[in-house]
């Protein structure tokens, strides 16, 4: 049963990559039947009967040309139609009695029905019942009211209906397949998208995390080498703050690049993201890497969403790692997070004078900048950074405490800001 099945599906396929194979296949076989027809003598008492009659030369030319044009009724729809419906229109009129020719009407007809749209349907339909069926009924040897002419009005009727029938199922599985397809490509589309966000966001996030510790192992390391043969305590306390910050760095990797893993893999990272509860810790390092750092937080004890959290966090950290880079020495810097209303608003300040206080974007620079902005933009915030008047640089960044955005909750990233104070 398997292997017939294959077959017919390896022939089905066959036929349809070969449609004039099919055609001249389909010629044939309505040229047997015709042709067996019209030795059938009608008895209405028992059935047809045969080798009675035998049909006329005309009429085996009849048929052969009917069957013949159906070779072509896929190229040529309306031609074959016209040229089987004046063979059979012919038929009626000029043999006694006449053969089956509008066999090959009828399917002509289906074929037109099934390749072209319905008003053109009806029209071509009605005409060609109407002109077939008035030729036998006048033309023809046997009375009009006969079962013969009342067959030529059912089977043009019939064929009409049936090849519209099968066009309307067509243009059914070509919309639907369409609009498979276009879902497929819409749910591709939303995919990447979704991915190019989410690359987007742990790029900012490695940013933000090897930006600041660099930045501090850097300084201390520059310190402990600048002090290490007249004050070796304070090259061993550089190198104690050099090791924290590295081992801070490699932390936070593991926990940014843990977001990452399948959740069938081991050592999946648990830790909370940070946020204004480690804000003390954060500020300790800059601290000890000798950049002053002032403090002030109002409603310490209300809870920010997560995201809106990890945003605040991240913004200080990297404001603070570029006064560190490019305030110059002796700069202070100020940090206050204040809830107004249904935002909080960050603001980072500091009073340097350093000879290049930000990079130009041409050399590379300005990415801590951009990459503030774009996380604030996609909490639904404002930011703001540039020169203060008189000296030093400030960063002013304005978050919706309920965020747009649709991360999930961080367990452990909010609720908690005791940092802040």
């Amino acid at each position: 049963m398997t292997t017939l099945g294959t077959g017919f599906a390896r022939a089905r396929r066959w036929l349809r990559g070969h449609p004039l194979a099919f055609d001249g296949g389909l010629a044939a076989a309505v040229l047997v039947c015709m042709v067996c027809a019209s030795f059938a003598e009608p008895n209405p008492g028992h059935g047809p009967v045969f080798g009675v009659r035998t049909p006329g030369p005309s009429s085996v030319l009849l048929m052969v040309l009917g069957a013949g044009a159906l070779v072509l009724r896929r190229r040529e729809p309306m031609a074959v139609l016209a040229v089987t419906g004046l063979l059979s229109a012919a038929e009626f009129a000029l043999t006694d009695p006449p053969a089956p020719v509008v066999m090959s009407a009828v399917i002509a007809l289906f074929t037109v029905a099934a390749s072209t749209d319905r008003p053109t349907t009806w029209r071509v339909g009605l005409l060609t019942m109407g002109v077939l069926t008035v030729t036998a009924m006048v033309a023809g040897t046997t009375p009009w009211y006969s079962q013969e002419n009342l067959g030529v009005l059912a089977w043009t009727g019939l064929a009409g209906a049936a090849g519209d029938a099968v066009r309307s199922r067509r243009a059914f599985i070509d919309a639907i397949r369409e609009r498979a397809e276009r879902a497929e490509r819409t749910r591709e589309e939303e995919a990447r998208r979704r991915v190019a966000e989410e690359r987007l966001r742990i790029a900012r996030d490695l940013h933000d995390v090897v930006a600041h510790h660099i930045a501090l192992v850097n300084v201390q390391a520059g310190v402990a080498a600048h002090v290490m043969d007249k004050r070796p305590d304070q090259a061993k306390e550089a190198l104690a703050h050099v090791r924290e910050a590295s081992r801070s760095a490699l932390n936070e990797l593991r926990t940014t690049v843990g977001l990452l893993r399948q959740s069938g893999d081991p050592e999946a990272p648990t830790e909370p993201a940070p946020g204004l509860a480690v804000l003390d810790t954060l500020v300790d390092t800059f601290r000890n890497a000798g950049l002053p750092v002032e403090v002030a937080c109002t409603d310490p004890d209300r809870p920010l969403p997560a995201a809106v959290d990890l945003a605040a966090y991240r913004i200080i950290q990297e404001a603070l790692t570029n006064v560190r880079k490019h305030a110059g020495a002796g700069a202070r810097a100020e940090v206050s997070v204040v809830r107004v209303g249904r935002t909080v608003e960050v603001t980072v300040l500091d009073d340097g004078r350093g000879a290049d206080p930000r990079p130009p974007s041409a050399d590379g620079g300005r990415h801590g900048l951009i990459g503030m902005r774009e996380r604030v933009t996609a909490l639904g915030g404002r930011l703001t950074a540039g020169p203060r008047y008189g000296g030093g640089f400030r960063v002013h960044a304005i978050l919706p405490v309920e965020s747009r955005t649709h991360a999930p909750e961080v367990p452990g990233a909010a609720g908690t800001t005791g940092g802040c104070a």
